[in-house]
């Protein structure tokens, strides 16, 4: 099995991961009220870290994984459709060919209807 091989498999089973992780993010930013998993994933709690390298936050592998700002990534979360667009494009990036040519990724039943 080339490196080739390995790297399209394990992009196909990371798919549902990511879309999954994301779509969990919406769900809590979407909920009302102040709850400790929305302040945990904005990243606001009260009091400092140690001296030591800094943690990635939620908010920041969402950002990378989606490639949007947390301000986008805030508003888009409370329109359902927006979202659901949002985490199909992060789940299902586009690559390119050996061509040269952009392509969408394999869509392995987390598609947006």
């Amino acid at each position: 099995m080339s490196f080739g091989e390995i790297w399209r498999h394990a992009r196909t089973l990371l798919a549902p991961v990511k879309a999954r992780k994301i779509r969990y993010f919406g769900h809590i930013i979407r909920s009302n009220g102040s709850y400790l998993e929305k302040e945990i994933i904005q990243g606001i709690l009260p009091g400092r870290r140690t001296r030591e390298k800094p943690k990635i936050s939620w908010i920041d592998n969402i950002k990378t994984r989606t490639g949007l700002e947390a301000e986008i990534l805030l508003t888009a979360s409370n329109d359902r459709l927006q979202w659901r667009s949002v985490v199909h494009d992060a789940a299902n990036p586009r690559i390119e060919d050996s061509e040269g040519k952009a392509r969408r990724g394999l869509c392995i039943g987390v598609c947006c209807l």
